[in-house]
């Protein structure tokens, strides 16, 4: 089981959808955009202090790959013990990564 020290890593394929995402709200409102990926980033970096809280991925069958659900978005994680690796990011998608 990780320490709550514990390291987040943001893999490129989440950025790269998190940016997406970001660049799309702010179309229509960069504030809400902005609060939109502070409050996600946020509530990420609360993941380390007991990630497996968090329900096992729908998409992988792995104990080890967990689920956090944001506002109708699927963020997917992997734990190991030196770091959570984030690198889904899904609502429309098929897949949890490019």
């Amino acid at each position: 089981m990780p320490s709550s020290a514990v390291r987040i890593v943001f893999k490129e394929t989440f950025l790269n959808r998190l940016e997406n995402q970001v660049d799309y709200i702010s179309l229509d409102s960069p504030t809400r955009a902005r609060k939109f990926k502070n409050d996600l980033l946020a509530r990420i970096r609360e993941v380390s202090k007991n990630p497996y809280k968090y329900r096992k991925s729908i998409y992988f069958d792995s104990p080890q790959i967990r689920d956090l659900i944001f506002k109708g978005y699927t963020i997917v994680f992997r734990i190991t013990d030196e770091r959570i690796e984030v690198f889904g990011f899904v609502k429309y998608q098929s897949s949890v990564s490019d």
